[in-house]
């Protein structure tokens, strides 16, 4: 089932989430609804947080070729456990903050542990647009967004905007 994707500004996306202690199969059905609605956005990633549950969820597919097959990830408690030295400059997006775009310098390679669907522990390492992903959504758990990485004057712009997008939103 789709979810409503929360907009900035909205105080739920700046908390930080709790733990997921126990892997139920309403859990499940979430991180099922939440690819749905990533995929219909479209979107490469998509944080719990961002349709209003506060829990340590993120889903994610960074496969954009056409005829590849998709790779979705659905992780549960993700963690960066190490990250390289080594910078990328992304220009990142966010479905919460519809139409926006700026460079956010990230690690490049980053090394993760979560908890996938079935309870097993994974870990893997992440690379280029796969590891500015995973950055991005594990930030939304710590009610960080991208737009925090910019000069405050870009920022309060952006807000500004989507301040105005919903007001127009909430109208029609």
């Amino acid at each position: 089932m789709k979810r409503t994707i929360l907009i900035h500004p909205d105080p739920r996306l700046k908390k930080v989430c709790a733990p997921v202690s126990d892997l139920t199969d309403a859990l499940r059905t979430l991180a099922d609804d939440m690819l749905e609605t990533m995929y219909d956005a479209p979107g490469i990633g998509l944080a719990a947080p961002q349709i209003g549950v506060l829990e340590r969820l993120i889903v994610l597919d960074c496969v954009k070729e056409e005829g590849e097959t998709p790779r979705p990830l659905i992780m549960f408690n993700p963690q960066v456990i190490a990250s390289s030295e080594e910078t990328n400059v992304y220009e990142e997006g966010c479905l919460s903050i519809p139409d926006q775009y700026a460079e956010v310098t990230r690690p490049k390679v980053v090394d993760v542990t979560w908890m996938d669907e079935k309870g097993n522990q994974r870990q893997e390492t992440f690379d280029g647009l796969w590891a500015t992903c995973v950055q991005h959504e594990i930030d939304h758990l710590n009610g960080k967004l991208f737009i925090d990485y910019l000069k405050p004057l870009k920022r309060q712009m952006i807000t500004r905007k989507m301040q105005k997008l919903k007001r127009e939103r909430a109208r029609a």
